[in-house]
């Protein structure tokens, strides 16, 4: 499996590439009154409408400033495209199933819901996002 990578403050998370439209940098935005607060706005993106959603406060982080500059992963969802704002893009990793694990029983919240579970890389843990999961707790 080959996983499109990013990290939000010290966590090093990954997303199925398969699932990934494209990555690109920060984006002016338009905000949205009533929006759930992990809606940050929207974002035309050569033409096209797309959500832009502060994965920092989905995940339960301190969410982006105003000042911030996050990058954006496009997310090609059945109904559209959104965009997971993240601190950093990392590199596609291919990544072998024998090295993944489920989450723990211990893990309770948001995080169990969205994170399917773990890769064991050599030097850290890679936390896989379930992106349709993430998309649908915004609509």
């Amino acid at each position: 499996m080959q996983l499109c990578t990013f990290k939000l403050g010290d966590y090093f998370f990954g997303v199925n590439v398969e699932k990934v439209q494209e990555v690109i940098r920060h984006q002016e935005m338009t905000r949205i009154p009533l929006a759930n607060k992990e809606v940050r706005g929207l974002i035309n993106l050569r033409g096209q409408i797309v959500t832009a959603v502060d994965l920092r406060l989905l995940l339960g982080l301190t969410g982006f400033s105003s000042s911030d500059e996050p990058m954006n992963i496009i997310i090609q969802d059945e109904d559209g495209a959104v965009s997971f704002q993240v601190d950093e893009i990392g590199d596609v990793l291919e990544v072998e199933e024998s090295s993944f694990e489920y989450p723990p029983e211990t893990l309770k919240g948001i995080a169990r819901e969205l994170i399917q579970g773990a890769y064991k890389l050599t030097d850290r843990l890679l936390l896989v996002l379930d992106a349709e999961k993430a998309v649908a707790m915004t609509a």
